[in-house]
């Protein structure tokens, strides 16, 4: 069996209301992929920071799933456009 190690990295910047977060998915082959999302706090909010956190994080986070995923289709799809090995039993 062959175990593979992915790492996704968030940073997160405030500035005042807004919050900016940057996730980045390493593989273990070293390609990267990022996605990037934002919160800003209503100012009828009470000022938690965390909140404004966790909701940047989760749009990064679901920008990077969509990224992933269609880096995926692009690979199914150049894939289904080579000829596939034949196999010997």
């Amino acid at each position: 069996m062959k175990v593979k190690e992915w790492t996704v990295r968030i940073q997160l910047t405030e500035d005042g209301d807004d919050t900016a977060a940057r996730a980045a998915l390493t593989t273990d082959d070293g390609t990267v992929i990022v996605g990037n999302g934002r919160a800003k706090r209503n100012p009828s909010d009470p000022a938690v920071p965390e909140i404004g956190d966790e909701l940047a994080a989760s749009r990064a986070l679901a920008d990077l799933a969509e990224r992933l995923a269609v880096n995926t289709q692009r690979d199914i799809a150049s894939s289904a456009d080579s000829p596939t090995p034949s196999r010997s039993w």
